[in-house]
């Protein structure tokens, strides 16, 4: 893998050389501009407040709101809404990835990282990377809120790890959407928009919340064939059973298909507009 960086002469304003970047100069450069995204964070720390405040707010809502109402009572409710508030959660988290980018982009910040000699993938590869934390601080969050409500999983730490994987790797998968929407767009706000209308259809009209029997059989075959579907019951068998089903691999499949497809589409618009 290599990146072709175009250095300019001021004077001219046309390229005069051209110079091939390798693969260990690119992942050094785009672990410098994930540093620079995590800065960011540390500037701002109001960036985190969704990942802080909505983990919490969300499952202690959606448990007192639903629980008793659909399982009984709380404790018997939390192995279900625990792993979907898990997996709304970090999904809506990477939405973050495009609105950046976009706000980057408008105010001409990647125009002067075109100017220095680093890849030019470097900058939307680095803002991708820094969001990995966010979605590690989202997840710790749902899983420790659930656990002070009482939740107790049956696959142990294992389970609960591997199931915090599995939902980073999906989201870091489906950021790069809405980083392709972030390049594509206009303005921030538009990007956001768009992707909760996406969103929130997907995660609602699952099985996130409440089982698919419940709803009309319209919506089930919808529930059904839903990708967070198949993600939160990923989730559930690996935090509650602690064991790997199909939708394990339906979700890993899937997240690898999305980044096959959707990222070279990405890196192509990105280069065009950077």
């Amino acid at each position: 893998m290599t990146t072709t960086l175009e250095r300019t002469d001021p004077a001219a304003a046309t390229p005069v050389a051209t110079e091939r970047i390798g693969l260990a100069q690119t992942v050094r450069n785009t672990l410098t501009m994930a540093r620079r995204g995590l800065l960011k964070i540390k500037h701002n720390p109001e960036q985190l407040f969704d990942v802080t405040f909505q983990p919490i707010i969300f499952t202690l809502m959606f448990t007192y709101i639903f629980g008793g109402a659909i399982s009984g009572d709380v404790a018997s409710y939390l192995p279900i809404i625990i792993p979907g508030i898990l997996v709304q959660t970090v999904i809506t988290t990477s939405i973050v990835t495009g609105t950046q980018l976009r706000e980057d982009m408008d105010k001409g910040v990647f125009d002067r990282f075109r100017s220095l000699p680093i890849a030019r993938i470097a900058p939307l590869s680095g803002a991708l990377t820094a969001d990995v934390v966010r979605y590690l601080i989202a997840t710790t969050l749902t899983v420790v809120v659930g656990l002070v409500m009482g939740w107790r999983p049956g696959g142990g730490v294992a389970g609960v790890v591997a199931a915090g994987l599995l939902v980073m790797v999906c989201a870091f998968a489906i950021s790069w959407i809405f980083a392709l929407m972030g390049v594509l767009m206009s303005k921030a706000s538009a990007v956001q928009g768009v992707s909760m209308l996406v969103l929130f259809p997907l995660t609602f009209m699952s099985n996130a919340f409440v089982p698919a029997e419940t709803m009309p059989g319209w919506m089930q075959a919808f529930v059904n064939v839903n990708p967070v579907s198949h993600l939160v019951t990923a989730v559930r068998e690996l935090a509650n059973n602690g064991h790997a089903g199909v939708d394990v691999v339906w979700a890993l499949v899937g997240a690898a298909v999305i980044v096959a497809v959707v990222a070279p589409i990405t890196v192509r618009a990105y280069m065009r507009r950077a």
